[in-house]
């Protein structure tokens, strides 16, 4: 994923301290029951699982269902089965307890002519097929080694220079650069010229090594996927460590036009002010005791000095051969203003921050679980 090591940092566990009511070595249970809206009778077989992460489940056949070791903090509980609308809440654990959580799933509903279906192995599905795991997948080196083992579940539109992408059933994928395989829930995608955005949930499950030397090159890619992340910069940024951890912050006041906001973007026409901050003014005590409030004004410049850019995201980007390598340098905006973070450094609202730069590059292919941390 990443082109070379640049600074030797020495790597550990680390996080903020953590409030007596929220220890990150306790772990919560979160049970309950999911019910068809319209009949009110049980879901038997509905996923049930915390997003980004390994813990999931599925219902039996009353309905219920049951999650252990679910660590505190911030999560999001996630719902879906097919024909029905999938739901969500968004959860702040603040003690290792046992949880319950009722869902109501309502049928879905698909408007006649809202989707066009195209056959597959039609030559227009298939380009569409091609552009969509370009950009959802990205173009990083371990693209290369991640397949949609299921694209035949994928319909598309397009209109105008934009890709709207839908899914009848999750996306499974293989990720055979970091060992793991994730049951994808897209809720959302759509592609613009100048911007890529989705929305979804994934689970991921640990792949079994065919030999101790894959174990080993997993062991390594894992981690350099989750060195210079934006769950590394949290972390670090919770401990005090952003420095001592290769990560320098700038603010900027504005960017220039291009898609700067988009979620997902290039390189943006970026202004020349910018000023060292301190990266300790980016949070402050939240709400309770277990949690922090994330915010700032603009435009954060983020520049990981671990490891320099790899060469493909020049050639993403756009500007092969007008510039030599640097570090890998991103720009974050907040997306609906302040926003809550735990002792972990994961986000109560998942889409509240917007990326551009290199961890708009890193995508499904450069993705850990958030449990995942380097040893």
């Amino acid at each position: 994923m990443r082109h070379r090591l640049i600074l030797p940092l020495l790597i550990v566990l680390f996080s903020a301290p953590a409030p007596a009511q929220a220890q990150p070595n306790r772990a919560a249970v979160i049970t309950g029951r999911v019910l068809d809206a319209e009949t009110n009778l049980p879901l038997s077989g509905a996923h049930v699982f915390i997003a980004s992460s390994m813990i999931g489940t599925i219902t039996d056949d009353d309905g219920n269902y049951r999650l252990e070791r679910v660590p505190t903090g911030a999560l999001r509980l996630y719902v879906s089965m097919l024909g029905f609308e999938p739901q969500f809440k968004d959860l702040l654990l603040q003690t290792a307890q046992v949880y319950t959580y009722n869902f109501i799933l309502e049928t879905k509903i698909l408007e006649v002519g809202e989707i066009v279906v195209e056959a597959e192995g039609d030559e227009h599905w298939l380009e569409r097929l091609k552009k969509f795991t370009r950009l959802f997948i990205g173009e990083s080196p371990n693209s290369s080694e991640v397949t949609i083992t299921n694209p035949e579940v994928l319909d598309f539109q397009a209109s105008g220079g934009t890709l709207t992408a839908f899914a009848g059933e999750p996306l499974e994928i293989e990720n055979k650069a970091l060992g793991y395989k994730i049951k994808y829930f897209l809720n959302d995608f759509k592609a613009e010229p100048r911007r890529t955005q989705y929305d979804g949930e994934p689970l991921y499950e640990e792949m079994q090594p065919s030999s101790p030397e894959e174990a080993q090159r997993w062991k390594a890619s894992r981690r350099k996927a989750f060195m210079g992340s934006f769950r590394h910069f949290l972390l670090a940024l919770l401990s005090g460590r952003t420095e001592g951890q290769g990560f320098k912050t700038y603010s900027r006041p504005g960017m220039g036009r291009s898609q700067a906001g988009g979620t997902f973007g290039s390189g943006s026409k970026i202004s020349n002010t910018r000023f060292p901050i301190d990266a300790s003014k980016m949070i402050k005590p939240g709400e309770t005791s277990a949690d922090f409030i994330l915010d700032f004004e603009g435009y954060i410049e983020l520049i990981y000095m671990g490891e320099e850019e790899d060469p493909s995201y020049a050639k993403w980007e756009g500007a092969y051969g007008k510039r030599g390598s640097r570090f890998q340098t991103s720009w974050i905006t907040m997306e609906h203003g302040p926003t809550s973070i735990d002792y972990k450094g994961d986000i109560l609202d998942p889409y509240g921050v917007t990326f551009s730069g290199y961890l708009a590059f890193e995508r499904v292919a450069d993705e850990v679980p958030k449990e995942y941390r380097p040893r």
